[in-house]
């Protein structure tokens, strides 16, 4: 996947001409935080799982962490990442520019609720140098049938944000 097959996905959202490619890294939060000058935690970090036979996304922001406990009360599952090469083969963009965005129809997308406290947030577009800018409701609606549900899976943002 690239960034033009993004673009070309993103087209009918009437987003594609905000996706900005960058001069230099943006495959973590770090990275992307300094690349485009915000807040780390408002990256919007993807993050490859499998639960059973499902190729699974959360995204979720910069500053949380998967909390295990959260994760299998909701899913039902372990927490189990795939490995870069699973997550290029089954997802379709390679690590650092995983997104949520121009995906095989079998992945599952889920938005964590720790996104909701910024106005915009900036998940990558199909590289390790690009990113966009959305709202969470333009994110929901720009994950297309991938999107699944809002979840409440991660922890250390709420202590940041003292929310």
């Amino acid at each position: 996947m690239s960034v033009a097959n993004v673009r070309a996905y993103l087209m009918p959202y009437g987003v594609a001409s905000r996706i900005r490619e960058l001069d230099e890294s943006s495959a973590t939060v770090e990275l992307a935080a300094a690349a485009l000058e915000v807040d780390g935690a408002r990256i919007a970090k993807t993050l490859s799982y499998q639960v059973g036979d499902t190729p699974i996304l959360v995204v979720a922001s910069g500053d949380a962490k998967i909390d295990n406990r959260r994760y299998k009360d909701y899913f039902h599952a372990k927490a189990k990442m795939l490995t870069a090469e699973e997550v290029k083969e089954r997802i379709g963009h390679a690590v650092g520019g995983v997104c949520p965005f121009a995906l095989p129809a079998a992945v599952k997308t889920y938005l964590d609720v720790s996104l909701r406290r910024f106005a915009t947030v900036f998940p990558a577009a199909g590289s390790a140098s690009s990113a966009i800018e959305l709202s969470c409701e333009e994110l929901e609606r720009c994950c297309g049938t991938s999107f699944t549900a809002w979840v409440d899976v991660c922890k250390g943002w709420r202590e940041e944000s003292n929310g």
